[in-house]
């Protein structure tokens, strides 16, 4: 025959979209902030990239020897998985733990479920929550940026969320800081992770996926909107308490999650309707956790507590195959 006939399983129309292309551009979209947080940090904030970065893809290189798989890092998912540990991490995180959690990410976060596509949780997520359950003396260690060039020393300094919420705690009621310096906190001035430093590059990150179509609007716009409002409702009740929802936005990791994390194709819902439940669900699970919970930040908690939601949701949003009868019980 001179034209046989091809046959094989749907999708039979391609989008030109690859793994290792998705990667890609996700990580080119990271680059603005690994940048900054190494002009912040300096060599500690690079030391924690490097350990995070090499050790999820030689985890992952270990993992594929001892299933007796195909190596897979081309595909670039463990070299995205280290970045973003990374940037859920303090500077001052000690080499060993930063390769502890390198390790957690891959081997307990993603290859024990059976590798890329399989994982029900973010790996860099589940990495995070680990370290910060286990160690958090050290989790909760952050230094203030001392630029390059600016001849300052790091120095000891807690997060603009930590400060809030001791203060909230000790005296109830907000601390300056709190109600002022928002344009600082825009740009990177303060205390936090890697990934906290400045919410101007990484919503330029997250504006380079969107324009790029990487992800949708879906889960980044609901997550921030659902925090901006349920903050917002908060501090109207009591702005001497509850912070300003600008706060809430420009500081700990909320545009991070909402861009680079909790947009992850395999632990998120498939559908529109989905997508902006999952989104709402965990920008009202991170407002709850940063005021009335143990830990500052909650953004993390959030994700990973919807990641274990996605199913359901998936379920009671599939779409309807055409022509199918509803029956009734």
């Amino acid at each position: 025959m001179e034209n046989p006939l091809y046959l094989s399983s749907s999708p039979h129309i391609h989008s030109g979209e690859t793994t290792d292309k998705v990667m890609r551009l996700v990580i080119y979209a990271l680059l603005p902030a690994t940048a900054l947080s190494i002009y912040f940090f300096g060599l500690p904030a690079l030391s924690v990239l490097l350990i995070c970065t090499l050790g999820c893809m030689a985890f992952e290189a270990l993992s594929c020897k001892l299933m007796k798989q195909p190596l897979t890092l081309v595909d670039g998912s463990a070299a995205l998985t280290g970045i973003l540990l990374a940037l859920n991490l303090p500077p001052s995180t000690p080499w060993w733990m930063s390769l502890l959690g390198a390790a957690i990410a891959i081997l307990i976060g993603k290859q024990i479920y059976g590798g890329l596509g399989y994982n029900p949780f973010n790996p860099a997520l589940v990495a995070r929550v680990v370290l910060l359950i286990s160690f958090p003396v050290q989790m909760t260690s952050w230094t203030a940026p001392a630029p390059i060039g600016s001849g300052l020393d790091a120095v000891t300094a807690a997060t603009p969320l930590g400060e809030m919420k001791t203060a909230v705690m000790l005296t109830g009621k907000l601390p300056e800081m709190a109600t002022s310096g928002f344009g600082n906190y825009f740009l990177g001035n303060m205390a936090g992770s890697l990934g906290e430093v400045s919410a101007l590059v990484l919503l330029l990150g997250g504006f380079f996926l969107l324009f790029k179509k990487v992800i949708s609007w879906h889960i980044p716009i609901s997550f921030i909107g659902t925090v901006l409002i349920i903050g917002g409702i908060f501090w109207l009740l009591d702005p001497s308490k509850y912070p300003n929802p600008l706060f809430h936005l420009i500081t700990g990791g909320l545009i991070l999650g909402a861009f680079f994390m909790a947009t992850d194709m395999v632990t998120s819902p498939a559908t529109d309707k989905g997508m902006l439940i999952f989104g709402c669900g965990c920008g009202l699970l991170t407002v709850l956790i940063r005021l009335f919970g143990g830990y500052p930040e909650g953004v993390s908690f959030a994700i990973l507590l919807m990641n274990a939601c996605t199913p359901l949701i998936d379920r009671y949003t599939r779409p309807k195959i055409y022509g199918q009868v509803e029956q009734k019980a």
